[in-house]
């Protein structure tokens, strides 16, 4: 089969022929790819800052982002069959553990995560199991929604855990609105009453964000964290959920939380550096975001079922992979670019 695999750091990918994964396992699921996303995460593992985490052998298959049709599944299958539409949460989980037992899978003591120290979804084919995938409405086609399991599912991960926080009448700054951002934004429309206050430096970004349920836009002109003061009448908002973590985003971001405010750190590229004064004499909470659980995406899919949240997206053929992360590096893409093989 034609995959896309990393065959040096630094270096661009390469376009070559593997053999196609087979069922090995009793709980094994192939499913063959209807859409892959391209992800951040994509650039910076070619740039090397996955390689000491993941210690994964290089030529690899990268794309974690996967949706498609069942193709074949182990004896022991009984959740999904044949012909079923999917979306593939990211972790291959091993449900035994004390994180898999008490429904927090993101934990799994002995978790593979494709696409990042295993075959990932670049390809025709993808290996995962019967406990990474979850079918789809039909109404829903996978390279529709391809992105929402891992960008979808961690800016809902954030998103859901914010608003357990967020009464009506609060504000919550949203720090980018692109291809997280613009999700994590429907999400926090659909299950919280909260103000919402979207921050971006790209002007598209911002319309594109009052269009899908932001109450306020702020273009990152320089003036952001005054705008975002003069929306909260100086006190800063009860919550920030940062989707960018890099370029001088952490810093305007705590400068709009309010005191005991909760600060999600989503995106990443830059460290937070705050005085431990100031955490302890402001009560601020600052809480990180990896990604969501098998129910978090299947909660997500039930919005996306109901029209709630929309994937904006830009489809590119298998074999144009660089033109899709040349377009995601230089900033050209809304929302979020799909490979379809």
């Amino acid at each position: 089969m034609k995959a896309i695999q990393v065959i040096g750091y630094h270096q661009n990918l390469r376009l070559t022929e593997v053999a196609a994964p087979e069922v090995t396992g009793p709980y094994d699921v192939i499913v063959r790819i209807g859409g892959a996303g391209v992800c951040r995460t994509d650039l910076h593992i070619l740039e090397g800052q996955w390689a000491e985490k993941s210690g994964v052998a290089l030529p690899y298959t990268i794309g974690h982002e996967n949706a498609g049709w069942v193709h074949a599944v182990g004896g022991a299958v009984t959740n999904v069959a044949e012909g079923d539409k999917v979306i593939v949460h990211p972790l291959i989980t091993c449900g035994l553990c004390r994180a898999c037992r008490s429904g927090d899978d993101v934990h799994c003591a002995q978790s593979q995560f494709p696409g990042i120290d295993t075959a990932g979804g670049y390809a025709e084919y993808l290996k995962t199991s019967a406990r990474s995938v979850v079918k789809i409405d039909d109404s829903l086609e996978p390279a529709d929604v391809a992105a929402l399991a891992d960008a979808g599912l961690t800016a809902y991960h954030a998103a859901a855990k914010a608003s357990r926080r967020l009464r009506p009448g609060d504000r919550c700054v949203v720090i980018g609105a692109g291809g997280l951002g613009h999700i994590g934004i429907q999400v926090l429309k659909a299950l919280t009453a909260a103000e919402l206050i979207v921050v971006d430096r790209n002007p598209d970004a911002v319309k594109l964000a009052v269009t899908i349920g932001a109450d306020h836009g702020v273009i990152a002109d320089g003036t952001q964290i005054d705008q975002v003061l003069d929306l909260t009448g100086g006190e800063g908002a009860e919550t920030v959920i940062d989707f960018v973590g890099e370029g001088g985003a952490t810093k305007d971001g705590l400068a709009t939380l309010r005191r005991a405010g909760d600060y999600h750190v989503v995106g990443y590229g830059e460290n937070i550096d705050v005085p431990t004064i100031d955490v302890i004499s402001t009560e601020i909470n600052l809480i990180g975001n990896l990604v969501g659980s098998y129910t978090d995406l299947c909660e997500l899919m039930v919005l996306a079922a109901q029209g709630r949240v929309k994937l904006h997206t830009a489809r590119y053929p298998l074999e144009e992979f660089q033109a899709a992360l040349d377009d995601l590096d230089a900033g050209r893409i809304r929302g979020r670019a799909i490979l379809v093989p």
